[in-house]
């Protein structure tokens, strides 16, 4: 998988050191990673979970959120906000993950 993109999982890990491992990790893990679908996605992190457009992850054992919106065809995996879990409680996901109606 394409990952756009690195710099906002550092800026995020600079102001919580804490999270720099567990979202290497998760950079490296889905950088590695040949997705399909959800379903293969959970394969690797069963925590996994879809919202609306957007899937989302726990890292560090649901201490952070990582809200990304996965493009399967083109096997790219945007990056859309990283943020603590008391953060993502207070974030309108509606807002940026809402399905489109077709």
């Amino acid at each position: 998988m394409h990952i756009i993109s690195k710099p906002r999982l550092r800026e995020f890990w600079l102001q919580n050191s804490d999270a720099e491992v567990p979202l290497s990790t998760w950079y490296k893990q889905s950088k590695k990673a040949d997705w399909k679908n959800i379903a293969e996605t959970r394969k690797i992190f069963s925590n996994a979970d879809s919202v609306g457009e957007c899937t989302v992850f726990d890292i560090d054992g649901n201490k952070y959120r990582l809200i990304t919106k996965i493009n399967y065809k083109t096997k790219i995996v945007y990056i859309r906000f990283v943020l603590t879990h008391l953060e993502y409680d207070k974030y309108k996901l509606k807002d940026d993950c809402r399905r489109r109606k077709i």
